[in-house]
């Protein structure tokens, strides 16, 4: 008996570590997703920012406003920043997790350039973000609906020729609502991504600051039943055969650190024969107004001009 169970102990060792790894596996895998769920939920449900400044600390007149996204009922609050004897309207949309005043860029002293110039501006909160109602930001497949809802303010408010121009998740947004509206007439897209699941299954690192392994595949597996959002609806690659052949401008660096530049120049690159793509370096994300404000407000409103 004794010499059995000296033989049995190596068996009985190997069992014990196998159960102890299959424990130990089961925990990590139930522990990853749960911080996958973690971060994802909190991805799309950032806290909102309040406004940290005012047209009113520029000399701009302006005026609140309050409309609805198209087809549903959250409402976004924004500014109308009228100008004298115009009839072009630029509506500006700002990035994911900040709000109208977008102060990375910074957005109210470029809107004053814009209403001096002879443009009307109208800036406005997406959902989730400043004072607009909603919990959830989406990246860009609801926020679309956001923009047009300000697209529909303008037209039974001041008729118009409208424009737009975005800023990062603005941008794409602003080329989706572009694709589904023909009525805008341009758009400017400052540093847009061209394809948000493609984006994101290169990138979510940047925004979760997680290892891309295993979490970014667990994170986008996970938020379609979720959240019921679904990235790949977020295609401006798709949406810009369908502005074509309305003009659009690019605007990216190079060294841009959150998307690669390669994105716009995928976007500009299927029409070059009405696109135009700016591509600017020494600029971190959406900063090269910030870098040099008097030639990015030039080539704006060159653009701007030649709209018809």
């Amino acid at each position: 008996m004794v010499v059995t169970k000296l033989a049995m102990r190596p068996y009985y060792r190997r069992k014990r570590m196998l159960r102890f790894f299959i424990i130990l596996l089961l925990v990590l895998v139930l522990a990853s997703l749960g911080v996958s769920g973690y971060v994802g939920w909190g991805l799309t449900h950032p806290a909102k920012q309040p406004l940290g400044d005012s047209p009113a600390n520029y000399q701009i007149t302006y005026q609140d406003v309050e409309f609805a996204s198209r087809g549903d009922a959250i409402k976004l609050k924004g500014w109308f920043l009228p100008a004298k004897k115009s009839d072009k309207t630029i509506i500006l949309a700002h990035g994911y997790k900040k709000n109208r005043v977008q102060d990375t860029v910074p957005a109210l002293p470029l809107a004053k350039s814009l209403v001096g110039a002879g443009y009307q501006v109208l800036m406005f909160d997406f959902r989730n973000s400043g004072e607009s109602e909603g919990t959830l930001s989406s990246v860009g497949e609801l926020e679309k609906n956001d923009i047009l809802g300000a697209l529909d303010w303008v037209k039974s408010n001041h008729s118009s020729q409208v424009s737009l121009f975005g800023f990062s998740m603005g941008a794409t947004t602003s080329l989706l609502a572009a694709a589904d509206d023909p009525s805008v007439a341009g758009v400017i897209a400052d540093s847009p991504f061209n394809n948000l699941k493609s984006y994101l299954t290169d990138n979510l690192s940047v925004w979760s600051h997680l290892p891309q392994f295993p979490f970014t595949p667990l994170i986008m597996n996970m938020l379609p039943p979720i959240t019921g959002l679904h990235p790949e609806r977020v295609d401006a690659f798709s949406a810009v055969d369908r502005i074509y052949p309305r003009p659009i401008l690019f605007i990216h660096s190079i060294d841009d650190d959150s998307i690669p530049y390669t994105n716009s120049e995928t976007l500009w690159e299927k029409h070059k024969d009405k696109f135009e793509f700016w591509k600017t370096s020494k600029a971190k994300h959406i900063g090269s107004y910030k870098l040099d404000p008097v030639q990015y407000t030039a080539r704006v409103l060159d653009f701007l001009a030649r709209i018809k």
